[in-house]
């Protein structure tokens, strides 16, 4: 018994040693961080994609996740940089956007999609004097209640969603934030075809609440708020449409390109911004893992 219990021990020491670091009595694994959290990853997409998405093969996997409202749980990060943004066009930033997608199936035809994004910016000179702020900015929560696709002939389906829109201040600086709630509405259509996604996003949000906030800069991917000085100081609330038309292709392959503007205009400072973006992404597997 006292050999058994001493070959185990020396076998899980190691173990240890082959695997893992020591860092003060604790073991942490040699593979790099990046490649932990995909083994994690590709351990728990099962419980998010399910047995019929992973069933599908790459291409159809990934035009599904070029439509918003696809029956799947997904995580994005989308990277921003923005370059000559404020009123001396001399500031610029970087915007890391965490934007959770979650549906909720409600019966065999009707499903409700939870859209979340969580803005962390870092940014420089968006306003004279303004210096740097590095942060949360305003979170934007939609819920998009949508029926099943109604097909159009061939392969083509027609989808769409509508429901309310809330933004949420939990901007962590006075220039990440818009300092109020707001709500509205929100919708999106689309139609894909094969490998074509083409279709547009839209939200309206008014403020609720604190109307003598000062004036901000607030932006994210659904509402784009002025810049602060080209608002009055004490500007009486937010009222600003977002519009997003995008269209993408995606190839046998997985990979996706995609073309999009952000269009937003704000109705108190009378203001068009348009950014136009193109994307590429490429859907890859972890083994059998999307």
């Amino acid at each position: 018994m006292g050999a058994d219990v001493m070959r185990l021990n020396g076998s899980r020491e190691l173990c240890l040693r082959r695997n893992f670091v020591s860092v003060a009595g604790v073991y942490f694994p040699k593979m790099s961080w990046a490649l932990f959290a995909s083994t994690v990853l590709a351990a728990i997409s099962p419980i998010f994609f399910g047995a019929a998405a992973l069933a599908q093969d790459g291409q159809a996997l990934a035009t599904q996740l070029a439509n918003p409202l696809a029956s799947l749980i997904s995580v994005p990060f989308q990277f921003n940089y923005d370059s000559n943004i404020g009123p001396s066009r001399e500031g610029d930033g970087l915007k890391l956007n965490v934007q959770p997608v979650i549906p909720f199936k409600l019966d065999a035809n009707w499903t409700l999609i939870s859209r979340t994004i969580v803005p962390v910016i870092y940014q420089n000179d968006v306003a004279p004097g303004s210096g740097q702020q590095f942060g949360l900015a305003d979170t934007v929560q939609s819920f998009f209640l949508s029926p099943s696709p109604t097909p159009l002939g061939g392969e083509a389906k027609f989808i769409w969603g509508a429901g309310p829109v809330l933004l949420l201040p939990t901007g962590t600086s006075p220039l990440l934030t818009a300092h109020e709630f707001g709500t509205g509405p929100t919708g999106v259509a689309l139609i894909q075809q094969g490998p074509w996604t083409v279709g547009v996003l839209t939200n309206h949000i008014w403020s609720i609440g604190n109307q003598s906030a000062p004036a901000s800069l607030a932006c994210d991917d659904y509402a784009c708020l002025s810049d602060p000085v080209d608002a009055p100081s004490g500007r009486a609330g937010i009222s600003a449409t977002y519009i997003q038309p995008f269209i993408s292709y995606t190839t046998k392959d997985a990979w996706t390109f995609g073309l999009n503007t952000e269009s937003t205009y704000d109705w108190f400072a009378e203001k068009w911004t348009i950014p136009v973006n193109a994307t590429v992404s490429k859907l890859m597997m972890f083994g059998k893992q999307p």
